[in-house]
This record gives structure tokens, sequence and C-alpha cells, in this order.
């Protein structure tokens, strides 16, 4: 596959459970994809769904033209991409997919590029559904030479991609937009606990604010009552979908950087204390929309 001047050749460096189906994907369209995951059991997953595994992970990005990335915090990408540096072919443009804090992401960029290497920072939107369809959103941050390299492979594993500006910019735009998203779950958790104490029926309820305006994403296509709107987590006992130790961690970022700025996001910063004593509870592996019920059994101040 011929894609931008480059071969089409693949390193990918994080197998679980976002990062082996968009892998998967790359290898349906064409891709040499060389893989490559820490974790034992997720490399016999990728081996049974067709992608070459290297025994290392300087063995998987030795040579490939591209290298995409797929890891659960800063400190593993800081850690990883050191090594990326000293076994990546120069030139190569390094894609990191995970969400992270900005730092770490500015860390990346200002180390591979001393290097010579593009990196682009490009966190999803889409969860594992998008992963597995191959209709993530992505948010880059990098320069336009760059991004427009990444771009073959990145529109390969997603359907919308926005370049949000220079380095780490990808990031600041998840952090963002997943605020949005823990305070907004909430909001709707809180909205069907009243309408259940008012004798509203769920559907009706549903039926109002989708297309009301009240209308958003947690209601619309990530309801959290079961049995009502498009199928989600909730019609099949709160399975992640996107755990709720995840939104933590992303609201916990949010925090960090609103602190960093200087800037005031107090629900933002009181999504982050209910999420953390849903997941005290028990509820860290748990859909994020599973929320709904730890709100529901909170006292009325």
């Amino acid at each position: 596959m011929e894609t931008c001047g480059m071969s089409g050749t693949v390193a990918f460096i994080g197998l679980g459970n976002m990062g082996l189906p968009m892998a998967v994907n790359l290898v349906k369209a064409g891709f040499d994809v060389m893989g490559y995951d820490s974790a034992g059991q997720m490399r016999a997953a990728a081996a049974e769904a067709g992608v070459r595994l290297a025994d290392s992970q300087a063995g998987a990005v030795a040579g490939r033209d591209i290298v995409v990335a797929m890891l659960p915090n800063g400190a593993i990408v800081r850690t990883v991409m050191a090594e990326v540096a000293l076994s990546a072919r120069p030139g190569a443009v390094v894609i990191d997919c995970s969400t992270i804090d900005v730092e770490s992401a500015r860390w990346m960029h200002e180390h591979l590029s001393v290097h010579g290497y593009m990196p682009v920072d490009a966190p999803v939107s889409g969860g594992t559904k998008g992963a597995r369809d191959g209709t993530l959103t992505f948010m880059c941050g990098g320069t336009e030479e760059a991004i427009a390299l990444a771009r073959p492979v990145l529109s390969t594993m997603g359907k919308r991609l926005v370049h949000c500006g220079p380095a780490a910019s990808g990031q600041a735009a998840k952090i963002c937009n997943n605020m949005i998203l823990g305070v907004s779950m909430i909001a709707v958790g809180e909205a069907f606990n009243l309408a259940d104490g008012l004798g509203l029926d769920r559907q009706a309820m549903f039926d109002v604010v989708s297309t009301s305006s009240g209308s958003c994403w947690s209601i619309n296509q990530y309801c959290p009552v079961p049995g009502v709107g498009p199928d989600s987590p909730a019609d099949h006992q709160y399975r992640p979908g996107f755990a709720a130790a995840l939104m933590l961690k992303d609201l916990g970022l949010s925090q960090d950087a609103a602190q960093a700025a200087g800037v005031a996001t107090p629900l933002g910063r009181h999504a982050k204390k209910l999420y953390e004593n849903f997941i005290s509870q028990g509820g860290g592996d748990r859909d994020f929309s599973a929320i709904i019920e730890a709100l529901c059994t909170m006292r009325r101040e």
C-alpha cells in the first residue's frame, strides 16, 4: 500500500481493548502491521485476530514508516517514546492515540522532534465500539506535515480527524471533551432519577429530552437506563463501554490541567468527586454510565 510516499508499514504498540481493534482495522485495509504488547494475554488475542507480533518493542518499530501507540497513561507513554527514539526508522511518523496529560504530550513532541521524528498526539473519541467499527474521532496536535502523513492511517481507524493545533492540542481537546462527557452523564442520571421520583415514564422522558434543549450524547446515543433509546451498556448490565475508572482518570487529567492553567472548573471538580465515590464502592470496572445507580441512592441534601 502506498500512502503519502510511504510504504504503509506500521508498528502498533499497545494491543488492549482499544488498540487491538484499531490495529485489526489497519490489517484489514492492507497495511503491513507489526504489533507489540507487554501483556501476554493480549498478544494471544492479537495473533488470533491476524496481527503479526514482534518479540520486543524495538523489534516492532524497527524500519517502520509509522508508529502508533495506545497506552494507559503519560508515564508509560514517556517510557515507550524514549525507546522509540532509539529504535524507530529516522524520520518516522509517531502517533500517540493514548489519553494522557498535556505535559507528557508536550514532552513526547519535544523528545521525538529533537531525534528527527514527526510526532502527532491523536487521542480518540468513540470507545471500543468506535474502535471496532472504524468510526473513531481523532483530535490531533502537531505540524501540518506530520498530520498529513498520519492521515491515511488515522482515516482507516476512524471517520473524522480534527487538527486542533500544535503539539499537545489534541490532548487538550480530549481532556475538555471528556470533562463535558463526565458532567453530562451525571446530569442525565440525575434527571432520570428525578423523572422516576415524579412518576414520569422513562420512555417519555427520553422522547422529550432527546429532541429538546436537554439533548446531548449522554442521552441520545448512550442513555444510562436500560430499554430506552439506542442499545447502550445499560442494556447489558453496564458492561463497558468506557469504564468508570477511565472516566475518573480523564476527569483527573482535566482537573490537573485546570489547576495548571489557573482555570475554575467547579462542575468538573464535583464530577471527579462523584466518580471517586462511585469507584470506591466497587464501580471502577463498570461502564461510567452506571453512576446513575450511585446517584439514585444518594440522599437529598
